[in-house]
């Protein structure tokens, strides 16, 4: 049996620490114009990726821009998910900060840095 952690000493999960940077899969359905199953065969699909935070599954906010999914993300998860990643350490590595970058990868696959952030996955592999 395990003891259970205070909610104050609570280690953070991958992701985003704000709250509201996560979106629940039914508030990504309606953003991306889509049915809730659809939604689901994404993140299946690795198109997407959804971890549970306060026992409910969700999505960064980050990753799903202006009505569809960052366009190099699909790739990035089957090239994390290739190198052995699971969603909690995809998660992990798309948030970790890089100074290189400069910031994340999550947010540098959004700008003019999506290809160096796929190649750096890519790596993972080797």
């Amino acid at each position: 049996m395990s003891d259970s952690v205070p909610a104050d000493r609570a280690v953070p999960g991958p992701g985003p620490a704000d709250d509201e940077a996560w979106l629940t899969l039914p508030d990504v359905a309606e953003r991306l114009d889509l049915s809730i199953s659809k939604v689901h065969q994404m993140i299946r699909d690795r198109e997407l990726i959804a971890v549970r935070r306060n026992g409910v599954r969700r999505i960064p906010t980050d990753l799903v821009a202006n009505k569809t999914v960052l366009k190099h993300l699909p790739g990035v998860l089957t090239l994390l998910a290739d190198a052995g990643y699971d969603d909690d350490a995809a998660l992990r590595w798309l948030y970790e900060p890089d100074d290189s970058l400069p910031g994340t990868p999550a947010v540098a696959l959004g700008g003019d840095r999506a290809r160096e952030v796929k190649r750096r996955a890519q790596a993972l592999g080797f």
